[in-house]
């Protein structure tokens, strides 16, 4: 779930085997209709589609398009570590508010934050690093990792 704010969200009760079961139903196909979701774990349509509902009023799922930026013109993705200075949780929100950043974390190691960002092509992500990430009050440093070729992207994990 891609979060913009340092405030977590409302902490939910844990689903329970039958919620997970339905997010695993999802994550194979977010299409599938609530009968098809039903007759698998054994609920009504209504009853799936409830459960659906609270999962995604309470931030727990998400239901998405996924695409593929390439086929979209975006010929350039990068994983940015970036150094801070200060408050972690400000220069986060900040980045999470540009318009090529898909991704943020807080991370312990050798990055403060990974940003994770979509570019139609290399002269725009020298514009994002040099005219956007770098002037943040806070950054103090970045280390770029250009993808070369996407290799493998799953949504599909399940709920362990």
């Amino acid at each position: 779930m891609t979060r913009a704010s340092s405030d977590p969200p409302a902490k939910a009760a844990p689903p329970d085997d039958t919620s997970k079961a339905i997010i695993e139903q999802l994550q194979t196909d977010g299409r599938r209709s609530y009968a098809e979701i039903g007759k698998a774990v054994g609920l009504s349509e209504a009853a799936v589609r409830q459960r659906v509902q609270k999962l995604t009023e309470s931030g727990v799922i998400q239901i998405v398009a996924v695409t593929d930026p390439m086929q979209l013109g975006f010929t350039r993705q990068a994983m940015i570590g970036v150094r801070v200075t200060g408050d972690t949780r400000v220069v986060a929100d900040r980045l999470s508010a540009l318009s090529a950043v898909d991704y943020v974390v807080l991370t312990a190691g050798s990055f403060d934050l990974l940003v994770e960002v979509v570019c139609e092509d290399d002269e725009e992500l020298i514009a994002l690093l040099n005219d956007e990430i770098r002037t943040v009050d806070g950054v103090s440093g970045t280390e770029t990792f250009v993808y070369l070729r996407l290799h493998k992207q799953l949504y599909d994990w399940g709920t362990r």
